[in-house]
């Protein structure tokens, strides 16, 4: 069983940064560092996007396109925490962000509560 917790949302003007971070409570007999971390964000009136996981060992992957170059995700096993890194906001980044956590490759068992970004222009 694992636990997230996101934080670090807010509200941003365009062309700011803002860092997410997800914390992560792991059940006893298995580590932070078992498991895939994936983030994704859901817009108002919008379907759920999925923009890039992170490995165990931290390799990140699959970002989705409107995100590469500006978003980075980075995970600290120690402090079982997993970043997403946000630069160059836009109002169209407005929307709650979720991590989401599994032991096998983009298959999520367990999701935090999100945390709200709003970009203003």
């Amino acid at each position: 069983q694992v636990e997230l917790a996101e934080s670090g949302g807010g509200l941003v003007q365009a062309g700011g940064s803002l860092r997410l971070s997800c914390v992560a409570s792991v059940a006893s007999g298995r580590t932070f560092s078992s498991y895939f971390v994936g983030w994704f964000r859901q817009a108002p009136g919008k379907e759920r996007e999925f923009l890039g996981v992170i490995t165990l060992l931290g390799g990140t992957l699959d970002y989705l396109d409107s995100v590469k170059g500006r978003f980075t995700i980075s995970r600290d096993n120690a402090k079982n925490t997993v970043y997403l890194q946000m630069n160059s906001l836009n109002p169209e980044d407005t929307a709650a962000y979720y991590c989401a956590a599994g032991l096998k490759y983009r298959k999520y068992d367990f999701w935090g509560q999100g945390t709200q970004v709003t970009v203003s222009s």
